[in-house]
């Protein structure tokens, strides 16, 4: 079984900074072969510098990355891209501004060429800490954008101020609590925290524990009747939320993997993410899913830890979701 090769979804509102941590893919000397896939060669400017060759709409740049353009079909330039492997280590893959990540991602668990050949390893997003708030206001993709992240790089943080920039920040957790935040400038961040994050591996959920913890208390800050805590109180009223549900035990697997699953298919197209690390009765190994619209993965990882509580705990990330459903489908599973 050779190891498929990671891709990076990369996606963020018109001039948050995508292209300037595409140019720093393209140029640095990172010393790892990328395959950046864009929309438009314009958008990125490619300095001529840089570019050792180039070969129909394939461009090869100095620090050994590669850059080529969707026009068209996706599957039909990875499937290009496969022809040239062990050339790079990983593929990015842009959208454009306006577009929802949803469907980028679902290609790579819906075509069987390209899933036996590629994995999903992340979706990052570059947000502008200076116009966040008023893209969400006017934007339902920026909403996409926000809740589809594993990782948010929020760009651009030295044009506000720390009341507005912690504003900003409790707009994001709102809507999306697990993703991993990054305040930068220039989108000056180590490349590794933005690539390789194996965020769409199931074994990764559990690596990202303490954030799938953390998202949990301001789930429940949410609730807080003061209304104070994180000052997330205010925006829970977004169009898109995240649900986080915990049962302190075991649930029965009978009840609950048929629950999701049917939940899943029918509310599909409203849950933008879903994830959860759950305990099922009479399993000494925990059992981890996470799912994208209707695509679902769910497997049993390692064992549960002597003297780790043995709970249950699912996030749902999506617009209109049926919180009351979600509630009494999941505490009715319980064991």
């Amino acid at each position: 079984m050779a190891e498929k090769i990671p891709v990076t979804v990369l996606t963020g509102y018109l001039g948050a900074g995508k292209t300037t941590l595409l140019n720093r893919i393209l140029s640095e000397p990172h010393g790892k072969k990328f395959a950046v896939i864009v929309n438009e060669f314009g958008e990125i400017g490619i300095d001529n510098d840089l570019v050792v060759g180039a070969d129909e709409e394939i461009f090869e740049m100095n620090n050994g990355c590669i850059c080529c353009t969707v026009r068209g079909d996706l599957i039909r330039i990875i499937e290009g891209l496969m022809k040239r492997k062990g050339k790079f280590d990983a593929i990015i893959v842009e959208t454009t501004g306006l577009a929802d990540p949803a469907p980028v991602a679902q290609t790579f668990f819906v075509d069987a060429d390209v899933a036996a050949a590629v994995r999903l390893d992340a979706v990052v997003t570059v947000a502008d800490a200076k116009w966040l708030s008023q893209c969400l206001k006017d934007a339902p993709e920026a909403k996409n954008q926000i809740a589809f992240a594993d990782v948010i790089l929020l760009n651009k943080t030295d044009l506000v101020g720390s009341e507005e920039l912690h504003e900003v920040k409790a707009r994001i957790g709102a809507i999306n609590p697990y993703a991993k935040l990054h305040e930068t400038i220039n989108c000056g961040v180590p490349l590794d925290a933005v690539l390789g994050r194996g965020a769409f591996n199931l074994d990764r959920i559990l690596e990202i524990e303490p954030e799938f913890l953390e998202a949990e208390e301001y789930e429940h800050d949410h609730h807080d009747h003061d209304g104070h805590k994180h000052g997330l109180k205010h925006f829970h009223d977004e169009e898109v939320q995240s649900i986080a549900l915990t049962i302190d035990g075991d649930v029965d697997s009978q009840k609950f993997l048929p629950w999701l699953n049917q939940y899943v298919q029918t509310e599909g197209p409203s849950i933008l993410r879903a994830k959860g690390i759950v305990a099922f009765k009479n399993e000494p190994k925990r059992f981890a899913f996470q799912g994208v619209h209707m695509i679902l993965e769910g497997d049993l990882q390692r064992d549960w830890k002597p003297g780790e509580p043995r709970r249950s705990r699912i996030v749902f990330i999506g617009r209109k979701l049926k919180e009351g459903d979600i509630r009494r489908g999941f505490l009715a599973c319980a064991a």
